[in-house]
């Protein structure tokens, strides 16, 4: 949906109080002997001085650069501009202007014409783009040492009572070796045996592999 128009009192206001300096501007330049379009031209120039400063301030600001020169050229394009409005307010004879007055509006257009270029043609460094971030070494990945394969054993053979040979269960007295328990049991005598010279025990195969005993005895006779 569209917005209505509504009047803005401040836009108003400042319509009002640009034309009233436009025309007191105009009242002194052409008091001071500047006559036709040259006495309309000095206030274009005043006012178009102090946009100009005042946009550049903006610019310098925003770049974090000082903006000192800015500044000074809109002062002096204000109290050219604030100037001309208290001298029309009866503190001068507009009939006899002096001398130093005639010699500040004569040679306005050569100070307004180096206060522009100064303000357009100065250049604005660009900002300096962000450091990048240092980036951070990955940690080297930390050796695992090589586990048994996930064998699930039972492990009610390490509580069972001892029986005698006579009626000991055929499954208790050799139980069944998964393939892959045994291929690791294999790799880790291998690896027994070229450190230390010497075959591996059950003890020390029970030890490697966390297996119940009765199962290490069984390994350890299929490796022999």
């Amino acid at each position: 949906m569209a917005r209505p128009n509504r009047f803005d009192p401040v836009l108003i206001q400042a319509v009002i109080a640009g034309a009233l300096s436009f025309a007191h501007l105009h009242d002194i330049a052409e008091a001071a002997g500047q006559h036709d379009w040259k006495a309309w031209a000095y206030p274009i120039s005043v006012d178009l001085l102090l946009v100009a400063a005042w946009r550049r301030m903006r610019i310098l600001r925003a770049a974090g650069r000082p903006a000192r020169a800015a500044w000074t050229w809109f002062v002096i394009a204000l109290t050219a501009s604030l100037g001309a409005n208290i001298a029309t307010a009866g503190l001068l004879d507009m009939n006899a202007v002096p001398a130093w007055l005639r010699i500040l509006v004569a040679g306005w257009p050569a100070m307004a014409f180096l206060g522009g270029t100064l303000l357009a043609h100065t250049p604005t460094a660009a900002p300096e783009p962000a450091a990048e971030p240092t980036p951070v070494p990955e940690p080297a990945p930390v050796p695992v040492a090589e586990s048994a394969p996930q064998v699930t054993v039972e492990r009610a053979l390490e509580h069972a009572p001892e029986l005698p040979p006579s009626v000991m269960p055929a499954a208790v007295s050799s139980p069944s070796v998964p393939p892959a328990l045994l291929a690791h049991a294999r790799k880790v005598a291998d690896t027994h045996h070229a450190t230390t010279g010497t075959p591996i025990d059950a003890a020390t195969l029970r030890t490697r592999l966390g297996v119940p005993p009765a199962l290490a005895d069984v390994i350890a006779a299929q490796l022999t």
